[in-house]
């Protein structure tokens, strides 16, 4: 039996290759944050090793925000190169005329400058030195430039992600009090005379709550958070309608450290109480689960009430404001935002029929965590 032995990992070309790619990787979560001092101080090596010259800057506008390598006493004149770049929105080369130095040996004598461009705003340069000019250094240092750019729009728009679902949490937390704080405060009010040891335990639930929504910290919070905030919501809502109302929990205990995206059950919930029982003469149940589904958390909510038009909820979904469903499209795209597509909600329902909504979110899942 013969036995192939591998000697090396492909071509030379082969190679160069991969070590290109992986000095890029080294260099891209440092970018992917955007452009700062920190983020550049921490890329600006790699960047000098994938273009392999004597030294290399990284600037904004106007600044040298990073140096590596030789000839660190050139850095007084980065900003007039800098400034000369961003004027003309394109890579410039700069020759020994514009580097004076009487330090023997010095290998900074010409500079390639190529603009960072983000959303078509230049933000930033990349600033490449060597000893002579070469045309292989400048389409190197623009195509650099190019992918780095590239990595600070991936941060720009992560971080226009992040500001959108903070405003979406905003938008859902002045969505929902209005509402709930006139019938809660309403509710306790009705027990002040006959029964003020109840109206001041449900004032001290009332204040848990609005706590927990107006909170200013992370993005997501567990399931047990969510879920203990929930019951304080349904107390509330107990007291407004009295035994019209009845809840069931079925709660896996392996599930309650699952980190989930903050207000995202509590609107559900919220939703099937007013549409499930408000209007409605009789008596109302809302049931919650939870359950261990392998790598996944599953979550349900549902009401025995009048149910929902399919196309209503359909627009809902798409975001439609002018429906009276609190926050359904809000918690859908949260949840499609931070997980993917294939954890958005799925609502069962038809007229007279009741509705359900599920939940589906991963028990792990990567920059997640509470």
């Amino acid at each position: 039996m013969r036995v192939w032995r591998r000697t090396h990992l492909g071509t030379e070309a082969d190679r160069a290759t991969f070590r290109t790619l992986h000095t890029a990787s080294l260099a891209s979560p440092a970018l992917r944050e955007g452009l700062t001092t920190a983020s550049a101080e921490r890329a600006v090596r790699h960047l000098r090793d994938l273009l392999g010259t004597p030294a290399l800057a990284v600037t904004d506008t106007a600044t040298c925000l990073a140096w590596d390598g030789e000839g660190g006493h050139h850095g007084d004149q980065v900003p007039a190169l800098v400034a000369t770049t961003v004027e003309r929105a394109r890579t410039q080369s700069f020759s020994r005329g514009d580097l004076p130095c009487d330090v023997p040996g010095c290998p900074v004598r010409t500079a390639v400058v190529s603009p960072l461009v983000v959303d078509e705003r230049i933000v930033g340069t990349l600033v490449a030195f060597a000893p002579y000019p070469t045309a292989g250094l400048a389409l190197a240092a623009d195509e650099t430039a190019q992918w780095v750019s590239g990595q600070l729009e991936l941060a720009e728009l992560d971080a226009n992600r992040t500001r959108l679902m903070e405003a979406e949490v905003r938008a859902l937390r002045a969505q929902i009090s209005p509402h709930f704080i006139y019938n809660s405060l309403n509710a306790i009010a009705s027990f002040v005379r006959t029964d003020p040891d109840r109206a001041r335990s449900l004032l001290l639930e009332f204040a848990d709550f609005t706590r927990y929504s107006f909170r200013r910290h992370g993005d997501h919070t567990t399931l047990a958070e969510e879920l203990h905030s929930i019951e304080r919501y349904l107390l509330l809502e107990q007291a407004r309608f009295g035994d019209r109302l009845s809840v069931r929990l079925s709660i896996a205990p392996e599930v309650l450290p699952v980190a989930v995206p903050f207000l995202c059950i509590q609107p559900l919930v919220e939703n099937a109480v007013r549409h499930g029982l408000e209007g409605a003469d009789g008596t109302g149940t809302i049931t919650i689960q939870a359950h261990d589904r392998g790598s996944d958390c599953l979550i349900e909510v549902e009401d025995d009430g009048a149910g929902e038009d399919p196309e209503r909820v359909r627009r809902a979904l798409a975001g439609d404001a002018s429906l009276d469903s609190v926050g359904l499209g809000n918690v859908d795209a949260r949840l499609r935002t931070t997980y993917g597509d294939d954890y958005g909600l799925v609502v069962e329902t038809a007229p007279g029929a009741g509705t359900k909504v599920t939940v589906r979110v991963p028990k792990f899942a990567p920059g997640v965590t509470t």
